[in-house]
């Protein structure tokens, strides 16, 4: 019998994957600026942002065809801003999912275009939408658009980068991390809800737990910086510890840092305390953020 996790990770990769190969078949083009779109979304890794909007969906509803959009779009802005992230300019990563990094393999100019595509590209996923009514359309567009940009992502990665040989507070740090990783975390729930038909008390509940996910999901990742190696995490291994940046386990300490992710692994939980069994996935998922290894 297989568990929760093992059945919204089957049903992420095997529904995100098919419209990730449809959306960029659309745009094929034999250029290096395909090539270079291709090989950084069709190269493996967790597709844990869709794995949420799909556990979303299936907690409040059904999922249908608009949530296989908002999976795909959620998971070209991840690509887009990986590709960007290891830039010689902003973190200067080689390897990134075991493999060489974007700009690496085609060139910085290439790895900056395919990210500005792959950012387009996303965005039009979300004009495509075939249930969802209008105003919840342009609610999911809304919020992606937010999570993404100078109030979300990119705010938290400007943070990042000021914060290099700089000392933060707890309060700062986390306030990067939620917008750096959890503003993305935190669309990728409400899209899937929304596109699933989801009334305001949950998106509310998801809301919360959401953050705490997403906090939790930085934390593990200071964590394994620290304990695994670059072979299993296929990338380099102490890569913020050699940049001097602000971590929880700096902060907090290991043993500190790894209190803090079990605590956060437990609010999550309470916050889908009104959901029944149908949110299990979700439930499934905040364990898996804290126990992964990679």
């Amino acid at each position: 019998m297989t568990s929760p996790l093992e059945q919204l990770q089957a049903i992420t990769l095997e529904r995100v994957n098919a419209a990730l190969n449809h959306c960029l078949s659309a745009h094929a083009d034999a250029n290096s600026l395909h090539q270079a779109m291709e090989y950084s979304v069709l190269n493996g890794g967790k597709r844990v942002r869709p794995m949420l909007a799909y556990g979303a969906a299936m907690a409040v509803g059904d999922i249908n065809t608009d949530t296989d959009r908002a999976a795909c779009a959620l998971e070209l802005i991840h690509a887009y801003s990986l590709i960007h992230d290891d830039l010689p300019a902003m973190d200067d990563d080689d390897l990134r999912r075991g493999n060489p990094t974007c700009h690496v393999r085609f060139g910085e100019a290439n790895a900056i275009l395919a990210g500005d595509a792959l950012q387009a590209l996303a965005f039009e996923q979300l004009t495509q939408l075939d249930h969802t009514p209008a105003q919840q359309a342009l609610q999911m567009i809304a919020k992606l658009t937010q999570a993404a940009g100078a109030q979300g992502m990119v705010a938290g990665q400007a943070i990042d980068l000021a914060a290099v040989d700089q000392t933060l507070s707890l309060q700062q740090l986390e306030q990067m991390h939620h917008l750096k990783t959890g503003a993305l975390i935190d669309a990728s729930i409400q899209l899937g809800a929304l596109s699933a038909g989801a009334s305001a008390s949950q998106l509310t509940a998801l809301a919360k737990y959401s953050r705490l996910v997403g906090l939790a999901f930085q934390v593990q990742d200071d964590i394994l910086d620290v304990e695994s190696n670059t072979a299993v995490l296929g990338k380099r291994q102490g890569a913020d510890q050699a940049l001097n940046k602000p971590t929880y386990t700096s902060l907090l300490g290991l043993e500190g840092a790894k209190q803090k992710a079990a605590q956060l692994y437990s609010d999550s939980l309470d916050a889908l305390s009104e959901f029944d069994q149908r949110a299990d996935g979700l439930r499934a998922v905040a364990d898996y953020i804290v126990t992964r290894r990679y």
